[in-house]
């Protein structure tokens, strides 16, 4: 669990400096200085090129967290495995285009009036794809080298400067809004070149390939591992954009601005996971090789209680200051207050059940996680085309919020009947608890008339309502010893 912590901090920092930086811009100067429609163009490119990119990726990252640890040998550049990596990526990007080609029109003719504006635009998606493709493969590389902070640092923080930086151009009217459209492309695709240049400097970055390493048995792994990456990889990213794509289709682009924009917020919660989960999947798939079911019951467990403590302070500070936010955002945006309640709740859950995902998916197990989340696509259809109608974008949010807790809840199950994995007990029914009380201690506070003073306060008092409890229970011991290390640097430097 050592390496797991240790890259999981160092990501988790670059990934809220990443944050912070993306909350000025998702989360105030977009909606303050932006159309909904803006907004939501932004986000369909992102959300169309994501998808098409982990389509041409043809599974091969699902491949690499599973299988690399039989090519890795450092001294014989671990088999030419990057080689292959970047043939894979290249033919996979030339199929995604042509299917991309071939869904132009139906992509084009849903959304009412607004894909007219989503047609001005259509074709950045085509190099939004090739850096998404090839930033995602040389990012499971370096991830399977034991280093999943630099590929974090380049896309949570260095994107969002350079997504920043252009944005000031924009609003000092430097620029006009489709030249910023073109330097937010920009911007998006930088971070692919920087993680290869970084990989050239560290002599990581080797295309020789060595195809006679590869026997019949592990091209029959690759092949098959691949297959069911292809649909497992695609419907993660479905499952992610799907909302915002239904919203388009279903409502238009101004909808899709204000769902997305909320649902940033509510993401927020996920974050500290991503680190978590991108460098567990590495050491997972080595305990997986080695049968040591134990040491990966530990890593779910201590998954689903640190990632619960997380999320839960994290929930609770975002709904204890709900009012606060929408004094923050233009009056059009109110209508999504309770897509980050469901969206949030929705991701609470996902924090509590851990790396059940990653144990699944990198076990011999890996197609039948496919096919729960080929279960979870058709769950999220039926309860959004039953809610949408209904509710708009909330609607969305609570049927991606049902599927989520259903999905979450067959994980579960099944490894619990597979592996007799339980990682729950007494503990997560204490931080509820407490989080329910760290809400109540602001529920009745009046609102003060200053916006900052009033969120410093409802925080502060959450915080340490919170964190006392979580401190002297021992809830989390990896959390404890967080704490610990803080106090001792801060009595140092008194």
């Amino acid at each position: 669990m050592g390496v797991i912590i240790k890259q999981s901090i160092k990501g988790t920092i670059f990934t809220y400096m990443g944050i912070f930086i993306g909350f000025l811009t998702s989360g105030l100067l977009f909606p303050l200085f932006l159309k909904t429609d803006e907004i939501g163009l932004l986000n369909i490119l992102v959300a169309y090129s994501s998808i098409f990119a982990q389509f041409g990726s043809l599974g091969f990252n699902a491949a690499a967290t599973r299988l690399f640890t039989y090519f890795r040998n450092e001294k014989n550049n671990h088999n030419g495995f990057l080689f292959l990596s970047m043939m894979v990526g290249i033919a996979g990007f030339l199929l995604a285009v042509i299917v991309l080609i071939l869904l132009k029109h139906f992509l084009l003719t849903t959304g009412g009036n607004e894909s007219l504006y989503f047609e001005s635009y259509f074709w950045y998606l085509i190099p939004l794809i090739f850096f998404t493709l090839f930033f995602n493969a040389l990012d499971t590389y370096y991830k399977m080298l034991y280093n999943s902070v630099i590929g974090t640092f380049m896309k949570e923080f260095v994107q969002r400067i350079l997504i920043l930086l252009v944005f000031a151009f924009y609003f000092l009217k430097w620029i006009d809004f489709s030249q910023y459209v073109l330097g937010y492309v920009v911007a998006m695709a930088l971070p692919t070149l920087l993680v290869t240049v970084v990989l050239i400097k560290e002599k990581s970055f080797n295309l020789k390939p060595n195809l006679s390493f590869i026997n019949t048995e592990l091209r029959k792994s690759l092949t098959s591992v691949s297959f069911f990456g292809i649909i497992s990889g695609f419907s993660s990213l479905i499952i992610l954009q799907l909302g915002t794509i239904m919203i388009t289709m279903l409502l238009g682009l101004s909808s899709t601005g204000v769902y997305t924009t909320m649902f940033f917020y509510a993401t927020l919660i996920l974050i500290p996971s991503r680190a978590i989960i991108k460098i567990s999947s590495v050491v997972i798939a080595d305990k997986w090789k080695n049968n040591d079911v134990a040491a990966i019951a530990d890593i779910y467990y201590k998954s689903c209680i640190n990632q619960l403590v997380i999320a839960a302070i994290l929930f609770i500070g975002l709904w204890g200051n709900i009012d606060n936010i929408f004094r923050i955002l233009p009056a059009e945006f109110e209508s999504g207050k309770y897509i980050l309640l469901f969206i949030g709740l929705a991701n609470l859950f996902d924090m509590a059940t851990g790396v059940n995902g990653t144990i699944i998916s990198t076990s011999k197990y890996y197609k039948i996680h496919t096919y729960i989340m080929i279960f979870l696509i058709a769950l999220i259809i039926v309860t959004n085309l039953i809610f949408i109608p209904i509710y708009g974008i909330v609607g969305a949010a609570f049927g991606s919020a049902i599927s989520v807790f259903v999905f979450n809840i067959v994980r579960y199950l099944f490894l619990l009947s597979k592996y007799k994995m339980q990682p729950f007990n007494y503990k997560h029914l204490l931080i509820i608890g407490i989080s329910a009380f760290s809400y109540l201690s602001v529920y009745f506070i009046p609102e003060i008339e200053n916006l900052l003073f009033d969120i410093l306060i409802r925080s502060s008092i959450m915080t340490i309502v919170f964190v006392i409890p979580v401190y002297f229970l021992k809830i989390s011991d990896e959390i404890n010893q967080g704490i610990k290390s803080i106090w001792s640097k801060i009595k140092i430097k008194q």
